[in-house]
């Protein structure tokens, strides 16, 4: 055998999501991208902001004339840029932030796994709300934790009995992410707030420490007014993480950050931990010269009402053939029921009008779809016939 048994196992059951996207090239391929309505994957298509290329071309000028410019930096980042991030982050949420409890990284996936693999001992239990991120599995088994799933409320807000019947004296981890990929679901002050005093008392419960962790990538963009609770704020033992992936349209260009809670208890202990994670993870340091992009951009994102509207085209066309769905309210997913139990089978019907959807099973909600609406208009008009086509064929 050339890979592991792990590996093995987990290529048979690797993410949905890329498996759809790799089905979509061989149907495009088949039968031209324009009759292929691919909503697979999470990759927005709404360029980057102007500033952003002005800036990526000050800054390739600037470093050819500057000594040194591509040497090592410190694992935590470069300082300026740091101290962009935490300013702006202390003036938007008031909270009192510098440099030092901002961390770059290689993306929310590298700063998710720089944070399990600082906090995690051998079988520490996280718990995740369902549905979730898939590969959130495969970054938890990395560092040997435990995912203990709970479920949401039917409207896919956060249901803190049932995470708190689920907090053990082996919980280390409550992890969130919000606005949710796929639900779009953003979770409400309140819910923070309950979420804080649920970890106090059961830190006083069980003498340990809890830790929020809430993975952000899309927490630039919400509708129609509202505003993602900041946790740094509402917990003392939270950890933020986030990327410009989605905020700026660059996931290609790995670039995030783990934003640290100022009231954490033993922090410069955690830092030296992210720190020391960082580095030997492999990552090292978050790529140069985004860092020095992005700490020029804060406060500049790409205009949600591109996919404002994109959710509401789909929204309509999709009510008006019969599927039943709460309506996001952040990021750039639907998560609809499906009319049929076996959400699989009804993928591949859709499959057969050569429109791409992830089973929601692959997200821990089954009898659910995804639908990945960063897509062109001429895409999600287009699929509507076929849409309906297959919903009548089950209803």
């Amino acid at each position: 055998m050339t890979v592991s048994r792990k590996i093995e196992g987990f290529m048979s059951r690797s993410s949905w999501i890329r498996r759809m996207f790799e089905e979509g090239i061989k149907l495009k391929e088949k039968y031209g991208v324009e009759n292929v309505f691919d909503f697979s994957l999470g990759n927005p298509n709404v360029d980057p902001p102007d500033r952003f290329r002005e800036l990526l071309a000050e800054i390739v000028g600037e470093c050819e004339c500057t000594p040194g410019a591509h040497m090592y930096m410190p694992n935590v980042g470069y300082a300026d840029t740091r101290a962009e991030i935490a300013a702006y982050l202390s003036r938007e949420h008031s909270v009192a932030l510098s440099a030092d409890h901002i961390i770059m990284t290689c993306g929310a996936g590298g700063a998710l796994n720089v944070v399990f693999k600082t906090l995690f001992d051998p079988g520490d239990e996280i718990i995740i709300p369902k549905p979730f991120f898939a590969e959130y599995t495969f970054y938890v088994d990395n560092h040997d934790g435990v995912p203990i799933f709970v479920e949401t409320n039917e409207d896919f807000s956060l249901n803190l009995d049932a995470i708190g019947r689920a907090v053990t004296d082996r919980t280390k981890v409550i992890m969130i992410n919000s606005p949710n990929n796929p639900t779009g679901k953003v979770y409400d002050q309140a819910s923070i707030d309950g979420l804080s005093a649920l970890i106090e008392g059961k830190q006083r419960q069980y003498g340990t420490e809890i830790y929020l962790v809430s993975d952000e990538p899309y927490n630039t963009i919400a509708y129609d007014g509202i505003t993602v609770p900041n946790i740094l704020k509402a917990c003392k033992n939270s950890l933020m993480v986030t990327s410009y992936s989605k905020s700026l349209s660059v996931p290609g260009e790995r670039i995030g950050y783990i934003a640290i809670g100022p009231q954490m208890a033993d922090i410069e202990r955690l830092i030296g931990g992210l720190t020391l994670s960082n580095r030997i993870l492999g990552f090292v340091n978050a790529p140069a010269l985004m860092q020095r992009v992005v700490a020029r951009m804060q406060g500049i994102y790409v205009d949600v009402e591109h996919y404002r509207r994109k959710r509401d085209l789909l929204c309509d066309g999709l009510w008006q053939a019969g599927l039943e769905f709460e309506r996001p309210q952040g990021a750039f997913y639907l998560f609809p029921r499906t009319p049929i139990e076996d959400d699989v089978k009804f993928v591949r019907a859709l499959q057969e009008k050569n429109i791409l959807v992830v089973p929601g099973s692959g997200f821990g909600g089954p009898g659910h779809i995804r639908i990945s609406y960063c897509v062109d208009d001429a895409t999600i008009i287009n699929s509507m016939d076929g849409f309906t086509a297959v919903i009548k064929q089950y209803r």
